[in-house]
């Protein structure tokens, strides 16, 4: 089961990667209608939140509104207090074997 979750996270940190670079693409080069705010802080939910971090960091993208960072930042708070907790609380850290 832990594999799965490690599988999981790693897809979807590199879909919300580049998810955040397309968001960016079309800002810069195109007239097409963006990807919400709401669907990109979704994907930093579901368990994006590095690779939405990494693709805001490298394409600076969104890192200039003051509310979306705010959201962005209490999502990774409560995403690193979720993993602190859990490893916390696991007697044997035994994450992929």
């Amino acid at each position: 089961m832990q594999r799965v979750i490690f599988y999981y996270f790693i897809f979807v940190n590199l879909f919300a990667f580049f998810i955040y670079a397309y968001d960016k693409f079309i800002s810069v080069h195109s007239k097409k209608r963006r990807i919400s705010e709401k669907e990109l802080h979704t994907f930093s939910i579901i368990g994006g939140f590095l690779g939405s971090t990494l693709a805001m960091a490298i394409f600076h993208h969104k890192v200039s509104k003051n509310s979306f960072l705010l959201k962005h930042i209490i999502i990774l708070l409560l995403w690193i207090s979720a993993i602190v907790y859990y490893f916390t609380q696991v007697d044997t850290i035994n994450f992929i074997r």
